[in-house]
């Protein structure tokens, strides 16, 4: 009987430690703002976005506008910090001439709640009904750029809504996949978050373009690989150079062609 009970503290234990593991590996928030695009001159508003997964919720967000312009890029930032930590990219994408809107998921930021899978696919959901339903935005007009876990955000909408395009910077295939990589000797079938985004990105009927560093010492090239792999109908993967948060810094040149070159078509 003492062996018996032994194992079960110990399968206990075991899933436990799994669930704080997962959860603290997966999303790791902050909640003070430090910069706005302010700073770098660029106007923008503060936007509040009602959600009801998995409860009734506030998030935050920016939108940048360019007045004389359509397209628009819907930003699904990765797992860390929150959307001031963003603003290099932003102000790449407003130098491209695109509008931006960009959100912080549930217990990022200012926006309320705690971070969940779940909340954050309804997060992204909320800002795109923002664009098509408030802004009168055309889905064809609205690309989903997910950088990270964001990517997971991003493959979610697009694989339920019409998009012009989807994104994918860096981003992994699913939780378990990841949980492997780094946690090789936790069971996977303790871990509860999914992400599945190779499975997905499946029903993406929205042409697709991926980044992805032999460099990422974050989320390993192959997983880039094996997401473009699955995907089917018109797509592009484009290796770049730098590490897992900074490849749009060391190969920006690439990076703003190859995303205008997706965006308009050619």
């Amino acid at each position: 009987m003492r062996i018996i009970a032994t194992v079960i503290i110990c399968v206990i234990g075991l899933v436990i430690f799994v669930h704080i593991l997962e959860t603290k590996s997966v999303f790791v928030p902050a909640k003070e703002i430090l910069r706005t695009p302010k700073e770098l001159g660029i106007p923008f508003e503060d936007v509040w976005l009602q959600v009801t997964v998995p409860a009734d919720f506030k998030i935050h967000g920016w939108w940048i506008s360019r007045e004389d312009r359509r397209k628009t890029i819907l930003f699904l930032h990765g797992n860390a910090g929150n959307i001031s930590d963003r603003l290099d990219k932003i102000n790449m994408f407003n130098r491209m001439g695109l509008n931006v809107l960009i959100i912080d998921y549930q217990g990022y930021g200012r926006s309320e709640g705690i971070p969940t899978e779940g909340g954050m696919y309804a997060d992204a959901q909320a800002a795109y009904f923002f664009l098509t339903r408030d802004k009168g935005i055309a889905p064809d007009d609205i690309f989903l750029y997910g950088a990270s876990l964001g990517g997971a955000a991003a493959v979610d909408v697009a694989a339920k809504n019409p998009v012009g395009g989807l994104i994918l910077d860096s981003t992994f295939t699913s939780a378990r996949d990841m949980a492997r990589h780094i946690f090789p000797f936790v069971p996977t079938f303790l871990v509860k978050v999914k992400l599945d985004s190779h499975l997905k990105i499946k029903a993406v009927a929205a042409p697709k373009l991926f980044f992805h560093s032999k460099a990422d010492a974050t989320v390993p090239y192959r997983f880039g690989r094996k997401l473009y792999d699955a995907a089917a109908g018109r797509k592009k993967f484009v290796d770049i150079e730098g590490g897992h948060n900074d490849g749009h810094v060391h190969s920006e040149d690439i990076f703003v062609k190859e995303i205008h070159d997706f965006i308009t078509g050619q």
